[in-house]
């Protein structure tokens, strides 16, 4: 199928309807409201520097943004810490699943900012004095990062930190090694509510294009975090941002992106774009199976690849 390879005219309905012949993948259960979802669900959206949103249908259908708010929560505690977050959280790639009981060895750390021990502690390290502090905060940064005031699912909030047992374990195990300063409840909670804003594929491609136009959201014209910091969340997202997927993603797809178990990818080509997809039926990494389809095309189509050319 022939499509432009200038975004603005790139057909996403088109993309769209081939990729929903593919019906491979899970629905993710870990909560009843993700079980729920339609695996039918399949949105698409682009946004360019210029503010410019670009979307398919079902793109402006809701859901709770889960693992994809990975990246922002690094970009708020490094803002709220003045960078001091890299000394305690790793950069490194796992190669294991996002939910592993593991720490750095010899450090304590969380291995990277992308995996649930890192996102529990980023969470812990924005600013606030307690739960209510920190909730307020993140939303309000999340919304900056949006450009629209952002809401929470509240039971999905409570879903999350009621059956959340892993991310429990991993907060306790934070703080028996010193790691995690505020309790393992109240952290856990936090996070939990993070995970429970709901965003659609429009929200968030103009997150993600915020990140990819050094911290400036390209909708509002405001400065969200400073360009060093969106240089190194979007430097984490290549590297990490697909867990134990991510080298396959950087090599095959070439663009910085965070999955999420609810199906969503973000993704952000720096100076280029910001995408997004959701789609719920998910791999045995835990991605969009449609959603990696729509990013594989994407990539090759636009020119997006990082180490690629862009086309003629």
């Amino acid at each position: 199928m022939s499509r432009s390879s200038d975004p603005r005219t790139y057909d996403l309905d088109a993309l769209r309807d081939q990729v929903l012949s593919e019906h491979g993948g899970t629905v993710n259960d870990s909560i009843p409201q993700l079980g729920a979802a339609d695996p039918g669900l399949c949105g698409i959206a682009l946004v360019l520097p210029d503010g410019t949103v670009h979307s398919s249908a079902q793109a402006d259908v809701p859901f709770s943004v889960q693992s994809a708010v990975k990246p922002f929560l690094f970009a708020l505690a490094l803002l709220d810490t003045d960078g001091a977050a890299c000394d305690r959280i790793g950069i490194e790639p796992t190669g294991e699943a996002f939910d592993a009981i593991k720490l750095e060895s010899g450090t304590g750390r969380p291995p990277n900012p992308m995996v649930n021990a890192g996102a529990l502690l980023t969470a812990a390290l924005v600013d606030g004095g307690d739960v209510d502090g920190r909730n307020e905060r993140i939303l309000r940064g999340l919304s900056a990062f949006a450009g629209r005031s952002l809401e929470v699912d509240e039971e999905i909030a409570r879903a999350e930190h009621l059956l959340g047992d892993r991310n429990h374990a991993l907060a306790h195990l934070m703080r028996s090694e010193g790691t995690l300063q505020v309790s393992a409840d109240d952290a856990v909670q936090v996070y939990a509510r993070a995970c429970a804003v709901l965003v659609d594929a429009e929200t968030l491609a103009v997150m993600g294009a915020t990140l990819a136009c050094n911290g400036v959201n390209p909708v509002t014209g405001e400065r969200v975090v400073p360009a060093g910091i969106a240089r190194d969340v979007v430097s984490v997202m290549a590297t990490c941002g697909v867990y134990d997927g991510s080298g396959r993603w950087m090599q095959s797809v070439g663009i910085p992106a965070k999955s999420s178990v609810s199906g969503a990818i973000v993704l952000s080509a720096p100076g280029r774009l910001g995408a997004a997809v959701v789609s719920p039926p998910l791999d045995a990494q835990g991605t969009s199976v449609r959603g990696r389809l729509v990013s594989d095309r994407l990539s090759a189509d636009l020119g997006l690849h990082a180490f690629g050319s862009t086309p003629d």
